[in-house]
């Protein structure tokens, strides 16, 4: 398949650039044999007290600084990856041509950043202070750059899942399809009994990468952090056991039980390193079988995973339909739960 065949337009309008005010109070697409128009709150009556739902529980930082050149150039910096206590990965924007040894300022305070050494589109710099203290000092919510305007307060609350975990606070993006979550909806899920796997893909800014390959297949995707436990295999197994469904919340909590999965002739075992595994149709999917997640770019890679599991032409229809009925798009906006095997 070519990368075209994974192109749409979409009217502006349907960005949504800010979150409702109640998480569960998006709408929510039900894609099975037709299509179905629900509210996120009426989730529990999807389920059934033998699935498991998988989420992303990953937290995000502040990945985005602002700082300013010797001569006064405005640089902004995208924090892709910390690498020890004062290096980084990052992306870097600015109208000034950027060279090795270019010290940034942040702010109007004494705190630097160094340039280090390019490494294709990444800079490798160095902090004047250990990342997490320059961070928290001056880092802002890396809102995605699709949304056209500056984050806000509430941006630090609702770019972040309720479930969020402190000790796992390394993704550079949000696993926005949590966002739909609240703790009543999550006790009004537990209350069915469905339990809930906690599992962690922390995401880098590369999730924004678009494909620049026509031949989708040329594609080579950004390594991500995964962490898999056993309770959470237990909890998966346990389902299947029962005949219940493995329900992914995300992308990225599909991606890193399938990468594990893959890796061991369809087993999940547990594991702590990293995937680029790049999921496009013609996969074969070995855990999940339902998936909830929100309407993503034209030509990403999340919109050829989506149609590898939903299937090519069932995602073509369901995303004509979210159009014609005006849902609302990307990181703030709807979701669809999708039904890789409906009844």
């Amino acid at each position: 398949m070519k990368l075209e065949d994974f192109s749409f337009v979409l009217p502006k309008e349907l960005i949504a650039s800010s979150p409702l005010k109640e998480r569960s109070s998006s709408r929510l697409l039900m894609v099975e044999h037709d299509f179905k128009d629900l509210v996120f709150s009426e989730l529990p009556n999807l389920l059934k007290p033998e699935d498991v739902l998988v989420i992303n529980d990953t937290k995000v930082i502040n990945a985005r600084l602002v700082g300013q050149k010797e001569t006064g150039a405005r640089v902004e910096l995208l924090i892709e990856k910390i690498l020890d206590k004062e290096n980084s990965l990052v992306q870097l924007r600015s109208n000034s041509r950027l060279r090795e040894g270019d010290k940034i300022s942040l702010s109007e305070s004494n705190e630097s950043v160094s340039l280090i050494k390019k490494r294709g589109d990444i800079w490798q710099v160095r902090f004047s202070q250990p990342a997490q203290k320059i961070i928290d000092s001056f880092g802002l919510v890396p809102l995605p750059p699709y949304i056209k305007r500056e984050a806000n307060s509430s941006d630090a609350e609702r770019y972040q899942t309720v479930y969020a975990d402190p000790a796992k606070n390394y993704s550079v993006a949000a696993p926005t399809a949590g966002f739909h979550f609240d703790n009543e909806l999550l006790d009004s899920v537990m209350d069915k009994g469905v339990n809930i796997a906690k599992i962690a893909l922390h995401i880098g800014m590369g999730t924004f990468k678009p494909i620049k390959s026509k031949v989708i297949t040329d594609h080579k995707m950004h390594k991500e952090s995964i962490e898999l436990k056993q309770e959470a295999i237990d909890l998966i197994n346990l389902s299947k056991e029962k005949g219940g469904r493995v329900i992914c919340v995300g992308t990225t909590s599909l991606r890193c039980l399938e990468s594990i999965a893959k890796d061991n002739k369809g087993v999940l075992k547990p594991f702590t390193g990293e995937t680029n595994l790049f999921i496009y149709p013609g996969f074969k999917f070995s855990v999940a079988d339902a998936l909830i997640t929100n309407f993503h770019l034209p030509k990403s890679t999340l919109l050829l995973l989506v149609s590898a599991f939903g299937g090519y032409e069932k995602m073509r229809e369901a995303y004509k339909y979210a159009i014609q009925e005006k849902y609302r798009f990307y990181s703030y906006g709807d979701s669809m739960f999708i039904n890789a095997n409906p009844d």
